[in-house]
């Protein structure tokens, strides 16, 4: 029998204010309106009403902020949400979670501003991602600009082409643990790639800087690396690297789910 996903859901806020919450006027990003109502409860709703997710754990510094709103008040009284406090990191969070050994793998993890996230996505992702002890969504840039040439994302080169991180992650066993205590250590380096790629050794950095790598190549060595199993899981959909980070985020996701009807 197959085991239901414990969905992680990152609904935490930065030391610094976020441009979005402060222009709507709200505390914190996860309650920033989008398509009329807080950002959080669309992919919230997607998760739970997915077959294959047991339960969705919200990671937050504060559930309070949340149980003030009365449009995310539901998510505190629904019998398969859970908030847990968030910690320093994302990483370090999620450590702290295993540690305590009630949080049950295999673990999908994404983000309250994943307001596109829909069944689909999650339908691809789950199914290429099973068996993996670790899988990362991205999207490649000939997907994305088919469909939406004038989005703006940060993208990575490689041989296989240019990808967009697409904010949904997989921890599949206890084996994926080394990974995420390495992503612990890089964490504060996020913005800056080549110090996260030299962390998974010379290969994989030279590799990089030279563009000989592919990126599935790459995650597959970096699993082999730690004894695991690691996989690029190429999203189908142009709409799963389109998150709600900036004012013109916002405006094209409205567009899109006004277009879902």
């Amino acid at each position: 029998m197959t085991m239901p996903i414990t969905a992680i859901l990152l609904a935490g806020s930065r030391p610094t204010p976020d441009p979005l919450a402060v222009a709507a006027g709200v505390g914190i990003k996860p309650l920033v309106p989008v398509a009329g109502e807080p950002m959080i409860n669309h992919p919230a709703r997607t998760l739970l009403a997915h077959p294959a997710v047991g339960q969705v754990i919200i990671l937050t510094q504060s559930a309070d902020p949340f149980a003030a709103d009365p449009a995310t008040a539901w998510l505190l009284t629904h019998p398969h949400v859970r908030f847990e406090q968030s910690g320093a990191g994302i990483a370090s969070s999620l450590l702290a979670l295993l540690e305590r050994g009630d949080v049950p793998f295999p673990i999908l993890l994404t983000t309250a501003d994943h307001v596109l996230l829909d069944s689909a996505m999650l339908d691809q992702f789950t199914r290429e991602a099973a068996g993996a002890d670790i899988a990362v969504a991205m999207v490649e840039r000939r997907t994305l600009l088919a469909r939406y040439p004038g989005s703006r994302r940060t993208w990575l080169k490689f041989r296989d082409g240019w990808w967009s991180g697409a904010n949904i992650f997989w921890f599949g066993s206890d084996r994926a643990r080394p990974v995420i205590a390495l992503w612990q250590e890089v964490e504060q380096d996020r913005k800056k790639g080549w110090k996260i790629v030299s962390a998974f050794g010379p290969v994989a950095l030279i590799g990089t800087l030279l563009r000989i790598l592919t990126l599935r190549g790459g995650i597959a060595r970096i699993g082999r690396r730690f004894g695991l199993v690691a996989r690029l899981v190429a999203m189908e959909k142009a709409e799963a690297c389109i998150d709600a980070d900036k004012v013109d985020d916002v405006v094209l996701i409205e567009r899109i789910v006004a277009a879902r009807g």
